[in-house]
């Protein structure tokens, strides 16, 4: 069994209707879609508050519910990166109040926020990226709505 070198927190993120991802072009490539996220780091108190950091970092926004999906593997030089897959729903969203290091950095290239219809047709005509997370993605839209639109009962 490998270490888990790396850990990553990224959301499927709904408001309304449509999904949120960051475009992402830089030079000497095509453009490219991400969900919104990023790297646990050290001092976050769980996985869960990496994504509300990022999230927040990335948007200006707050997370109304999350519940977790999915885990991507990839295996790196010394041990496992671990892509941990939220479906979430957005509270609210303030672009100028975002704090990431990427938009202050243009050799990082351009991240645009965009919206598209959380339908598989829309998500099929963007570059999503990891593969893996797009065809996740497109094998499961409507069970996704259903775990974000149905509380779960406390025993």
């Amino acid at each position: 069994m490998s270490d888990i070198i790396k850990r990553s927190a990224r959301a499927i993120l709904l408001d309304g209707e449509d999904l949120v991802l960051i475009k992402r072009t830089r030079c000497g490539r095509e453009p490219y879609w991400v969900t919104v996220g990023g790297g646990v780091e050290d001092w976050d108190a769980s996985v869960l508050a990496a994504l509300r950091r990022e999230v927040f970092e990335e948007l200006g926004g707050k997370l109304e519910s999350a519940e977790l999906v999915l885990l991507i593997t990839d295996q790196m030089e010394g041990g496992v990166g671990v892509q941990h897959i939220f479906a979430a729903r957005l509270g609210s969203m303030d672009l100028a109040a975002r704090t990431g290091t990427e938009f202050s950095n243009p050799e990082r290239g351009v991240y645009e926020v965009v919206r598209v219809p959380f339908t598989p047709e829309a998500v099929r005509e963007v570059n999503l990226m990891p593969p893996e997370l797009a065809a996740f993605i497109l094998a499961n839209t409507d069970a996704i709505t259903s775990v974000l639109d149905t509380p779960v009962r406390e025993a």
